[in-house]
């Protein structure tokens, strides 16, 4: 990415940036260690990321945390996963606090433990104020389950008579779904390696700049994301139009 002008546009900042944590296990197993060493030090780049989206003047900022694929993983690795969490909310809400950052879930949060819910609920009720970034954490989520969820409540208002299915549009699902009032991601990244989206903001990403890097999770940091917040700035993005429409705009 070798740019001529290096200096962040403030007028193309993205609104939301979405990140797909990926290869904490495997950068772990390269080092010879166990899968949750590389978990312990994703912290790291959360918390990085976190100051770099909010130093740049990001709006919105999701981190996918765990699917509701990933409950299928070794017990002993989701029991970990979950202290890890917990303990991850009790030593970063205090830098959360200083530099004025909402914290968000979403997902469905009745599968996780009773624990896990009340620490992070208790960090989005402490952090409800603060006027900066909002950073949303993705725990027990999966977008086919997102929009089945969304379908339900879709249906149960048709139902009971209080939505005329003919009068739905796209906009009636965005407001459907977990968080229809955040807007939908402008840039995709997936760490590890692998080039797919594994099931995660599947409406919300429809015209979202998708960036999958070599680089594992541990290993990311803020400069990564500034160099490809870069990227996206040069990017054309048409929804549809010729370039010359949107370049005529």
């Amino acid at each position: 990415m070798d740019y001529t002008e290096r200096v962040l546009n403030p007028a193309k900042l993205p609104k939301h940036v979405a990140i797909i944590m990926d290869g904490n296990g495997r950068w772990a197993q390269q080092q010879g260690r166990e899968r949750t060493y590389g978990h312990k030090h994703g912290v790291e780049a959360v918390r990085s990321v976190i100051e770099g989206a909010g130093e740049m003047g990001i709006p919105y900022l999701t981190l996918y945390a765990f699917s509701t694929e990933n409950w299928n993983r070794p017990r002993e690795e989701v029991e970990m996963l979950m202290g890890l969490l917990v303990q991850a909310i009790h030593n970063e809400l205090d830098g959360l606090m200083k530099n004025h950052v909402r914290l968000q879930v979403t997902g469905r949060l009745g599968d996780l433990p009773d624990n896990s819910r009340a620490v992070l609920q208790d960090a989005i009720d402490r952090t409800a104020g603060n006027d900066g970034l909002t950073v949303v954490l993705a725990l027990s989520y999966s977008g086919r389950a997102e929009l089945v969820d969304m379908a339900r409540k879709v249906a149960r208002e048709a139902a009971s008579g209080t939505l005329d299915p003919e009068t739905v549009t796209t906009e009636t699902v965005q407001q459907h779904l977990y968080h229809g009032e955040i807007p939908d991601p402008d840039i995709l990244i997936r760490t590890g390696g692998d080039c797919r989206v594994s099931n995660f903001l599947l409406w919300q990403i429809a015209y979202a700049e998708l960036f999958f890097v070599p680089t594992m999770w541990p290993d990311f940091r803020k400069e990564d994301l500034r160099e490809i917040v870069l990227d996206f700035q040069h990017r054309e993005r048409r929804y549809g139009k010729t370039g010359e429409q949107v370049r005529e705009q």
